[in-house]
This record gives structure tokens, sequence and C-alpha cells, in this order.
């Protein structure tokens, strides 16, 4: 199994890439809530705060970080609150110590709750507002949301990973192939508009602090489906999903045109997810931080569990998409 880490990514090294930028630490390096990089909060000798970002090698290309960065810029440029990359000596992506590397100033905030449908008109117009934008032009270099390839690269990841108790091999590989046939013939019935996208709008990456929302982590941005920035924030049975879809989708109209057919993509987005979670995890089990944080994945039952839990997103894909509401 190969390994990932961050092992050589000491307290020193860090160090030694920021002074690199004229930066000089006065505070100790707060580890921040990220396992794909290594994220670090601290104050400079001028109790500025700030975020570190060290990007997991290998994964992107200088060429996809830098349109990350790009993109960012431009939704702050047009007044998004989102959290873009600091110049520093004239560029965001910087080389230090054997890494790539982005700064950004910290901000405070809370979670927010997304079922709430205050927030979900406000998170709305954000979308809205970032699709606008996202559709004016593709991405030249990151990668599109391609959920054949997508799925091949979990399911080989699954199954390569040592953990699966061999009593269960068999019973998940039965039901994983009909997961990802079904997932792969929903998503060639429908054809949406791709677009540049956040690519992972789930809870965590929103924050509420004191001048309103606003929007971290473009890491995982893409061009692909309006939707995909979309169904993460939909929570409960399907009544309450489609009174929050109802909210969400009324206030992102107020800035970008939402194709209804769309709606049939929630369930194959939803099996996607779940399936490149899995294999994510198997392909990240070399790094240290991932048997810290997911001890649960070498028990026999959470294996049990998700042989269940794939055969409920094979029955969702056979449901009736979601409604879009009206009188929210």
């Amino acid at each position: 199994m190969p390994r990932f880490n961050f092992a050589d990514l000491t307290p020193d090294l860090i160090l030694d890439a920021l002074e690199e930028l004229d930066i000089r630490v006065s505070s100790g390096l707060l580890p921040l809530n990220s396992f794909e990089n290594r994220v670090y909060q601290f104050l400079d000798d001028d109790r500025r705060r700030w975020v570190v970002k060290f990007y997991r090698p290998e994964r992107w290309t200088d060429a996809q970080i830098q349109e990350e960065h790009d993109f960012a810029l431009e939704l702050a440029a047009a007044e998004l609150p989102v959290v873009a990359p600091e110049r520093l000596q004239g560029r965001t992506l910087h080389h230090g110590q054997g890494y790539r590397l982005a700064l950004y100033s910290s901000v405070g905030g809370r979670p927010v709750e997304i079922a709430d449908l205050d927030t979900l008109d406000t998170l709305g117009q954000y979308l809205g507002r970032l699709h606008r934008l996202g559709a004016g032009r593709d991405f030249q270099y990151r990668e599109k949301l391609d959920p054949e390839l997508l799925l091949g690269r979990a399911g080989a990841a699954i199954a390569a990973c040592e953990l699966v108790p061999d009593y269960l091999q068999q019973p998940l590989k039965a039901i994983l192939a009909p997961l990802v046939d079904t997932t792969l013939e929903a998503f060639a019935r429908i054809k949406a508009q791709s677009i540049r996208l956040h690519g992972d709008c789930h809870a965590g990456n929103f924050l509420e602090g004191p001048n309103g929302l606003f929007v971290l982590d473009l890491d995982d941005a893409r061009q692909g489906p309006a939707m995909q920035d979309l169904w993460m924030l939909l929570s409960g049975d399907r009544h309450e999903r489609e009174a929050q879809l109802a909210v969400l989708v009324e206030a992102y109209e107020q800035f970008m045109d939402f194709d209804p057919a769309q709606l049939r993509l929630v369930a194959p987005l939803q099996a996607l997810r779940q399936v490149q979670h899995l294999g994510w995890l198997a392909e990240r089990w070399g790094d240290p931080a991932f048997p810290r944080a997911f001890p649960w994945l070498a028990e026999p039952r959470h294996w049990e569990n998700q042989i269940l839990n794939f055969k409920e997103s094979l029955a969702a894909l056979a449901e009736p998409p979601l409604r879009l509401l009206t009188g929210y």
C-alpha cells in the first residue's frame, strides 16, 4: 500500500519555508482540521494572524493549483466573500523546503447551520453569484467531474484495501459493481452545463464571522454541473430536503438560472461521493494521520455497514428525483 504522509514537514521546516517569504512566526503553529493537505495558523511579528497551507505532494500540478488561486482571486474581486490566497513577492503559489505552499489571512468564525432556511437563502445567493462568474469561462487545467474516472479510481483503491475482512470481500464487490454501473448510467442520461465550481460545498467549508457568512477552501474546485455545489447543502428526510432545495434554488436564481433537469443528478452525485469517500480513505491509509482520525476503517463493523449503505444508495437511484417545490 503506498504511503502518503508529511513525516518530514517538521516545525523547523515550516518556519524555514515561511522565513524564505520574509515572514517571522511569533506564536506556535496551530494545526487546523485538514487531512488532504497540512494547514497551520500562526501570528507573525506584527501580530497579524495567518494560515499557511502545504499542499499534498503530487496531488495537483503547479498549473492546477495556480488556476485554483486565480479563481479565488477572481471571485474575491467580484466581492464574493471568499478567502483567497495572499500575494507575497508577486505570487500566490510558493515553493519552499520541497513543498508547494500558499498563505491566507486568517478569518475567525463559527460553523454554519446549513439546515437553517435563512442560512440556505444566503448560501443560495452566494452560489448563484459564484456560478454566474464560473460560467464565464472554463478551467484549462483543473480536473473535470468525470464520474467514470472518479469511480474507477475509487473502486480500484477499495479493491486493493487490505482492511476489508475476507468474509466481506465478495459481498462488497457484489454490491459495489452494480452501484457503480447504475450511477454511470444515471449520469449518462443527463446532459448538464459544465461550469467552474467550488467543488466541495459541505458545511465545514462555510463559516459565519462578524461580517456574515464566507466561503473557504477551493482546493477541490473543478469543472462540472451546478448541482455538485448544491446537493451537499441538503439534509434530513425527503420532505425536508425538498423544502431546503426550494429555498436554495429560489435564492440561487436571483443570480443564475437553474436547470430543473439537474434534480435527477442528486442521487448519482450522492452515490459518487459515497464511493469516492471510501476510496479516498483506503488510498490515504498509509498517511499516519488517517488511522488516527478514522480508526473505525479497520473494524469489520464499518465494512458491514458500508455494504448496507451501498445497498441504500443503489435503491435511491431507482427513486423519483427530488421535486422543486413552490411557495417557500
